[in-house]
């Protein structure tokens, strides 16, 4: 029995290619701050306690809580004398106070790239200027780097801190800088979270310049090298897209961002925390699959991710180029200095 020339063909299944991003994942700051809370364990055993989760990846967190670490959100949750690890988001100097009146050793992963933003607030200050910083109320990062002035009160106003003598103050928006009143615009600087959107600071940015022709810029971009090449990657790759996946939890900044870097380009985006989220709707009608991770996110979770799409009809995976990172920070000196102490 011959097939009837004259029967309609069977539509073909579409073939759906995976672009891999290339820089994704683990960023220096991030492998610094776990490495730190894994040798703080090793050395003094559990409990080791961490202000904040250390980096914001539920499995990351999962992981070291299995090992020993708790996390807490306050000091006052730690009894007194114990071990506490600051998070790679920072703190404000009321915290690092409380820690050294209750007694706490401290060992500090605030990622390099936050504490230089910390050192541009407090030399701004210490000039006499009120300051600007332009990130996500209730971020970490936000709370500890607007609390490094420690003569400003955070007021109601969702935009704005209520100054005592000089200030600093938080936008997000453009619309939050037409809003904003400073006591001396001749006397203004601003600061930038390090893990936002590149395109939406530079927005912000521009409206602050407009309203504030004198305001002061920092010397170097605040938004950190791996932010930026994440997002550069996420636009190179979404050109050949029409879907892209990113793999990152849901409090983690740079990982939303990544997603809407994609969005912004035109491409239909979706953030997960890991495979299991993955719905096969999403596939319907695609091509190819771009796949990206937020900086606080492991590689294992996206090869997960991989082959949850391989056995949902994905094929070939095709790592693109991109920026190599060879950055890497130093633990911190008081932690290094009790690990060879105990190999001695």
């Amino acid at each position: 029995m011959t097939d009837n020339p004259s029967s309609p063909a069977l539509p073909l299944a579409p073939v759906l290619d995976i672009l891999l991003a290339n820089p994704r994942g683990f960023c220096a700051g991030v492998d610094r701050a776990i490495i730190i809370v894994e040798q703080a364990l090793e050395k003094f055993g559990a409990p080791i306690y961490v202000r904040h989760e250390v980096v914001h990846n539920k499995f990351v967190v999962d992981v070291l809580r299995a090992k020993g670490a708790v996390f807490i959100e306050e000091l006052d949750e730690i009894p007194t004398g114990s071990t506490v690890i600051f998070s790679a988001h920072g703190v404000s100097k009321a915290v690092r106070a409380e820690a050294e009146v209750r007694g706490l050793t401290v060992f500090d992963a605030t990622c390099p790239l936050v504490t230089k933003v910390h050192i541009e607030v407090a030399k701004m200050r210490a000039a006499g200027m009120e300051i600007i910083m332009i990130g996500h109320k209730g971020h970490p990062e936000v709370e500890g780097t607007m609390g490094q002035i420690d003569d400003t009160k955070t007021g109601a106003d969702a935009v704005e801190s209520v100054p005592v003598g000089k200030g600093i103050y938080l936008v997000e928006t453009p619309d939050d800088v037409a809003s904003l009143t400073v006591m001396n615009p001749q006397k203004l600087a601003f600061v930038t979270q390090t893990t936002l959107s590149m395109d939406d600071a530079a927005l912000v940015i521009h409206a602050l310049k407009a309203k504030f022709p004198q305001i002061n810029a920092p010397k170097s971009d605040d938004i950190c090298y791996a932010t930026q090449n994440r997002q550069d990657a996420i636009k190179i790759m979404a050109k050949d897209c029409d879907l892209v996946i990113i793999v990152g939890s849901p409090n983690s900044s740079n990982s939303n961002r990544l997603r809407e870097v994609a969005e912004n380009q035109g491409v239909e985006a979706y953030m997960i925390d890991n495979a299991s989220f993955l719905k096969p709707e999403w596939l319907s009608g695609k091509h190819k699959i771009g796949v990206s991770a937020g900086a606080s996110a492991p590689e294992i979770l996206v090869k997960e991710v991989i082959e949850k799409l391989q056995t949902l009809g994905a094929n070939q995976v095709q790592e693109l180029q991109g920026v190599i990172e060879s950055v890497v920070f130093q633990l911190p000196r008081n932690l290094t200095n009790a690990i060879s102490t105990a190999k001695k």
